[in-house]
């Protein structure tokens, strides 16, 4: 993984960006990649959607370990730790953030805290 310093990092995620993720499959053991959102709420660095099943937020859920792609950046590559937020005072900050407006155009807030599936990331920086 290439490390990044945090203010790059901060850079890098200034609104809601699309990146690629990678976890790993809770039942085969396989990197899974998809492209995702991610949002800076205030700091709060976060993957949510709207309710329902998704196999990224249960596959993070029984393995925390991510790489974050960031394909607008010359593809780097960031390990994180994903963090399940269930606090629905931290849930109703985050989708009530201006970050998060796509999310609630299509789903109440009050259903986003009760059954959005959502993580906060902790990036492994170069700073240390």
């Amino acid at each position: 993984m290439h490390p990044i310093a945090a203010a790059e990092l901060t850079r890098a995620l200034e609104g809601p960006i699309t990146v690629d993720i990678t976890t790993i499959g809770r039942r085969t053991g396989v990197p899974r990649r998809i492209e995702i959102w991610i949002v800076n709420a205030d700091g709060r660095v976060v993957i949510g959607g709207t309710p329902g099943r998704r196999d990224w937020y249960a596959n993070l859920v029984a393995d925390p370990h991510i790489t974050v792609h960031f394909k607008e950046h010359g593809e780097v590559d960031i390990d994180a730790t994903a963090t399940p937020v269930r606090d629905s005072k931290t849930l109703k900050q985050i989708y009530e953030h201006r970050s998060t407006r796509w999310y609630r155009e299509r789903t109440p807030v009050e259903e986003l805290v009760a059954s959005g599936p959502t993580v906060e990331l902790t990036f492994l920086t170069g700073d240390r």
